[in-house]
């Protein structure tokens, strides 16, 4: 057995033994409020076009960075700001994803970085909210929403780190942001999937 595969193994057999009920709190009101940063191991940014009208076809963002100021009493006072690496987008074609980095699409070159910055969140149930904020891609800044479910939180056993999650969904337009290619072949609506994992920093 490789090294590798003895670890991956070491770390399911961990997580395997772990209490369920303990690693993670479902009640928004369990959360430790403070400052969070992101925890891009386990941060996806995931989107999906409408393929020539045969398939949604979907790729993904690694390696996001930022900070989440969580206030659990006054959700309204709660802040985020995150900042997506252009290059870090993949695909299942090693072609596309190429392209995608390119001056035709993206342009990682120019614009490396994708952000998002809250401008508001408000409360829509118990475990939801939407957060309101500018998107900036391509150089061009729009306001845009999230709709952000709120998934869990606690002590991560494995690092030790107090830890909260969030699912968010989204709608965008490619084209307002100066990324048109194929469009309406490639639809221009685009639907975002985050994953969003967040470690307490204080």
């Amino acid at each position: 057995m490789t090294r590798s595969a003895s670890s991956l193994f070491a770390v399911l057999a961990l997580a395997a033994s772990l209490p369920l009920a303990a690693q993670a709190a479902t009640s928004p009101a369990e959360v430790q409020a403070g400052h969070y940063a992101v925890e891009p191991g386990h941060t996806q940014v995931g989107f999906s076009v409408l393929h020539f009208g045969f398939t949604h076809y979907a790729g993904m963002f690694s390696n996001v960075s930022g900070t989440l100021e969580l206030n659990v009493k006054n959700p309204a006072a709660s802040s985020l700001s995150v900042t997506i690496p252009i290059a870090s987008v993949q695909t299942t074609s090693d072609v596309l994803t190429g392209e995608l980095k390119g001056a035709e699409w993206f342009d990682a070159g120019k614009f490396p970085d994708a952000t998002f910055v809250s401008t508001s969140v408000k409360l829509a149930g118990k475990s939801d909210a939407v957060v309101s904020g500018d998107l900036t891609l391509h150089g061009v800044t729009k306001p845009e929403t999230l709709k952000v479910h709120f998934i869990g939180a606690g002590m991560n056993p494995i690092d030790k780190k107090y830890t909260t999650g969030f699912e968010a969904t989204g709608t965008i337009k490619r084209s307002d942001f100066g990324v048109s290619k194929y469009v309406p072949y490639v639809s221009d609506e685009v639907a975002l999937r985050i994953a969003g994992a967040f470690e307490k920093q204080d």
